[in-house]
């Protein structure tokens, strides 16, 4: 009866372990908002997405870096 007893203390605490991880933690952690993420744009000379913050624009249109600035939009078929 001494091995049950033990048995039944130790999946109490190993319960009462989870339950304040699974609900007491997770409510004290800040949730990422969902509009956190950076609008992001595609550079007019070679189509790579950047985040709107580190394009550079001219005319309208985007673009990654000062070279493709310089060269302008690439015309062509994509």
């Amino acid at each position: 009866m001494g091995l049950f007893r033990l048995l039944f203390w130790v999946a109490i605490i190993f319960a009462g372990i989870w339950v304040w991880r699974r609900f007491v933690s997770n409510a004290r952690k800040p949730r990422p908002r969902e509009d956190a993420a950076a609008p992001m744009v595609r550079c007019a000379h070679c189509g790579v997405h950047i985040p709107k913050t580190q394009a550079l624009s001219q005319d309208q249109q985007w673009y990654c870096s000062q070279a493709h600035l310089e060269q302008g939009p690439r015309t062509g078929d994509r």
